[in-house]
């Protein structure tokens, strides 16, 4: 706004307290930060007169990077609410639940990033040490290993093992032993390992590969920790208390007694990692990725809200008395779903649905594992390939794939074949693009370089004699061209693999081949697919992410990517038309399964297998067991007429509230 005499303007109110009677001219311009107004940046002086284009465009300039301070300032708590007494923080949510007790902060880790490039003179007595401090989280894994043993599912004890596997693995140890042996500390070699390691799992498009490297740090933090060779006291607790750290580890949970954590919040941290996973085995509430000042918090009365993600520091009254109501339809809620989770899945009327798993790890193939799940949906095999300094054998590869198989014997396992390239690279393969999410990755890596495609098809081939509950997953595929040759190396190998094992005196059986539709260009030719495969598996992460254009891990426009967008439902309508057109099965594994108003709309659109990650899958159960089929098109009829998101999703919260399903969806709840 620039007017040369704000008293004579229709909306101009005096107020005589604050000093402005002897101002006439008034240049402001709104502080703007993602659409929210923060406030106003004003220039007022005595003299009447239009300030010119070049002020205006200097106070707008200003304003705009003055947004980016409050916001930020805001995120760490410096920003009070309008009463000026409490403190409202986000986050993003990790293990769904409501805790209310005082914020106890854990500031007695040495950090990782802390530790400074440092050399020895006595290498032998460095390697002593780190031996010590490898052995001595070895053994503190196995002790939380027992320690959760009357908490958790024999399934979800297994991050433990996996952690104790990772820390004796010939590859990190050797990597460390040469940094110690090159004269670093012991303190430096783990952290320059740790974060090399870290680093080729950050810089992934993969959530859930992404989210990886908080595990790989946790490590290093627990061998720094012993490094440190300092004494901590255990804590005494007479009450809950929200747990506060920068980063949380299976031993910050074990320190506290179950009874005594009420939840927890951390400034670093991904909603996948194992800490995430513990915390939600334990039913304990958990936010990642707060920004806290620690004496801004410490020993406040809080409530968190792992639901929106939100920690609120010094609440009142009567919000204290909501979320203790929101509590206890909480634990009510909890109690039905658990009771439930055995058994397949149909509505009320009768519709079966398939539930699958998304996996990754070989701790995944673990944690998920019971009656309620049909099999896994979704096997990334990214994970030898990249933690590894050169790729994988044959052998290597069948071992590995051999011991997934197993485990879910007499169901269906889809292997996803390599999806790395552009955005994923391997370490030992540098790949350089500018704009990596078009890139060279998946199938047109692989069929750039048909010596890995078929050793690694090989492997999964060998690896399922005898168990036959083998199906192969084609990423990225966006046109026939590619598929077909896709398929003519899958033919190959499978003719050289029966040769293989017919000499052994074993059967092959011929794998299910499905594709990835996650390039829009593929949706518009699914009527040529059949020949060449047999079934069809929905990425809804990158269709959303290439039909909107926009890049889901920027979050300068992270408002825009939403799987809702009349657009997405559109296109992913007419991928299950034509499914069912052509008699191809069809599976849903993006995030939009896995959640509740999500795993609603697929339903409705007459998707009937849905893979979802391991937290997902008691509460989708639930929900689809508690719905008609009818009920369901219904609302999903009325969603296919709207115009945004926003509506979307106020037709489906008041789908759920009428349902008695209101616990489900939470305000500030959103796919990702």
């Amino acid at each position: 706004m620039n007017v040369a005499n704000a008293s004579l303007h229709e909306s101009f109110k005096h107020f005589p307290d604050i000093g402005e009677d002897n101002f006439c001219s008034f240049l402001g311009a709104p502080i703007i930060y993602r659409k929210e107004i923060l406030g106003v940046l004003v220039v007022q002086q005595r003299v009447a007169r239009q300030f010119d284009e070049g002020e205006e465009s200097f106070l707008v300039t200003l304003a705009a990077q003055l947004a980016m301070v409050l916001a930020h300032a805001r995120a760490q708590g410096l920003w009070p609410d309008k009463q000026g007494q409490s403190l409202q923080l986000k986050g993003a949510p990790a293990s769904p639940g409501i805790a209310i007790a005082r914020v106890w902060c854990d500031n007695s880790q040495p950090k990782l990033e802390d530790v400074a490039p440092s050399s020895c003179l006595n290498i032998a007595s460095e390697r002593d040490r780190l031996e010590a401090a490898i052995e001595k989280a070895s053994a503190e894994f196995r002790q939380l290993r027992k320690r959760f043993d009357s908490d958790l599912q024999q399934d979800t004890l297994a991050i433990f093992e996996l952690f104790s596997h990772l820390l004796h693995d010939p590859l990190l140890r050797k990597e460390l032993d040469a940094k110690v042996d090159s004269r670093s500390t012991a303190e430096w070699a783990v952290r320059d390992t740790v974060e090399t390691f870290a680093r080729q799992f950050a810089r992934m498009e993969d959530d859930y590969l992404k989210e990886r490297a908080s595990d790989i740090r946790e490590l290093g933090q627990r061998l720094i920790y012993f490094l440190d060779e300092k004494h901590y006291d255990q804590l005494d607790l007479n009450e809950p208390v929200i747990l506060a750290a920068r980063e949380i580890n299976a031993a910050m949970l074990a320190s506290i007694p179950r009874d005594k954590l009420a939840g927890i919040v951390a400034q670093e941290g991904a909603v996948n990692s194992h800490a995430a996973i513990l915390a939600r085995a334990l039913g304990i509430p958990s936010v990642m990725g707060v920004e806290f000042r620690p004496n801004m918090v410490m020993g406040q009365q809080a409530v968190l809200d792992a639901y929106s993600g939100q920690l609120l520091i010094k609440p009142n009254a009567h919000v204290v008395a909501e979320y203790e109501e929101l509590q206890r339809e909480e634990d009510t809620l909890t109690s039905q779903v658990e009771k439930t989770l055995a058994g397949k899945t149909r509505t009320s009327d009768g519709t079966a649905i398939e539930v699958h798993l998304n996996a990754g790890l070989s701790a995944d193939s673990s944690i998920a594992i019971n009656d309620g799940v049909d099999g896994v949906g979704l096997y990334r095999t990214e994970v030898p390939f990249l933690l590894q300094r050169s790729f994988p054998s044959e052998d290597e590869q069948t071992h590995h794939y051999r011991s997934i198989l197993e485990t879910y014997q007499g169901k269906p396992v889809v292997m996803r074949t390599l999806d790395i390239g552009g955005d994923k690279p391997l370490p030992y393969l540098a790949i350089e693009e500018d704009n990596p999410f078009l890139g060279w990755r998946g199938i047109r890596f692989t069929l750039d370089h048909p010596e890995i495609f078929l050793i690694q098809i090989r492997a999964m081939l060998r690896a399922s004699v005898g168990l036959d509950n083998l199906d192969i997953l084609l990423p990225m595929i966006s046109g026939i061209g590619e598929l077909r040759e896709a398929r003519a190396l899958i033919d190959r190998a499978f003719d050289e693999v029966s040769e293989l094992v017919e000499g052994q005196g074993k059967t092959l059986k011929r794998p299910r081949i499905g594709i990835m539709v996650e390039v829009p260009s593929i949706v518009y030719q699914l009527d040529r697919v059949k020949p060449l495969a047999d079934f069809l598996s929905v990425g809804t992460n990158d269709l959303t992410q290439y039909l909107l254009a926009v890049d889901r891990n920027n979050a300068r426009v992270a408002d825009v990517y939403d799987s809702f967008h009349p657009a997405v439902l559109s296109a992913l309508q007419t991928v299950q038309q034509m499914a069912s057109r052509q008699g191809m099965p069809v599976c849903v594994c993006g995030e939009l399964a896995g959640d509740p108003m999500g795993s609603v709309v697929l339903t409705g659109l007459g998707y009937r297998a849905l893979s979802m990650n391991t937290r997902s899958v008691a509460r989708i159960k639930f929900i689809l067991r508690h719905l008609s089929l009818e009920d369901v098109n219904a609302v999903v009829s009325d969603i296919m007429q709207c115009d945004s998101p926003g509506d979307i999703r106020a037709l489906l919260v008041s789908f759920f509230n009428r349902h008695t399903l209101s616990g489900f969806v939470r305000a500030g709840a959103r796919t990702g």
